[in-house]
């Protein structure tokens, strides 16, 4: 006769936590319930594989560093707003990711343009993809110190693997020509390799004068609007409405 308690040990010991914990749900059944042979290896495959896709997720969203844990569900459709649930749920996929299409995020400060990036970010993560997170101010800061270390060449090996790439603030502040150059290169580096979303208030019509260099202005505006999603998010500030 089978040793119930031994098997459901060697799932734990092999890692098999989905198995494991459905196994252990299913011996609790009284015997009359329990499923058949059949029945019961599709409900251990199935839990464990959910199993996996939830640690997966759980990872890629802890190294993604998102500014917001949210999820495209609690973003706000309403008319008038910029964004419907049909372009919503045409990125939920994610294979704007596998096309390397980019995503332009712009409006008014508080407009919800960082929270619907980190909730596309969220959703790439539950969809199997890696994301990255980096506010403008942070990816200078990050440039500077693997500058310093010697790690530079690594950190943009790093960025150009990853399948989406989050900046966000981007033109809130005049940025260097050493900056610029950088941003290009890995522009340049996942040009058709990933997705880049961005965030900004500036328009995009006005990206070209912001970074006031023409060459590299020119260069850094077609990796970014070649193949992208313009999103103009409208309304008033919700930071505003939070507070009231």
């Amino acid at each position: 006769m089978m040793n119930t308690n031994q098997t459901l040990e060697q799932l734990k010991q092999l890692k098999l936590q989905g198995m494991s914990q459905c196994y252990e749900a299913i011996l609790d059944m009284a015997l009359h319930e329990q499923p058949e042979a059949h029945a019961l290896i599709g409900m251990l495959a199935e839990a464990e594989a959910s199993q996996r896709v939830l640690h997966r997720t759980q990872l890629y969203t802890k190294l993604a560093k998102l500014r917001y844990s949210t999820h495209l569900e609690q973003i706000n459709c309403t008319p008038g707003r910029g964004i419907t649930k049909e372009q919503l749920m045409l990125l939920a996929d994610g294979s704007y990711i596998e096309r390397s299409e980019n995503i332009l995020i712009t409006g008014a400060t508080g407009c919800g343009k960082s929270y619907l990036a980190c909730a596309l970010g969220k959703q790439a993560c539950m969809k199997g993809y890696r994301a990255l997170y980096y506010s403008m101010n942070r990816l200078i800061e990050q440039l500077s110190l693997a500058r310093l270390d010697g790690t530079y060449i690594k950190w943009l090996n790093q960025i150009a693997r990853v399948p989406l790439l989050i900046l966000d603030d981007f033109g809130l502040q005049p940025v260097t020509h050493e900056v610029k150059i950088a941003l290009l290169q890995i522009l340049e580096d996942r040009y058709g390799k990933g997705a880049t979303i961005v965030t900004a208030q500036l328009p995009v019509a006005n990206w070209y004068e912001y970074l006031n260099e023409p060459t590299i202005a020119d260069a850094i505006c077609d990796r970014l609007t070649a193949k992208a999603h313009r999103i103009k998010l409208e309304g008033s500030s919700l930071r505003k409405q939070k507070n009231n």
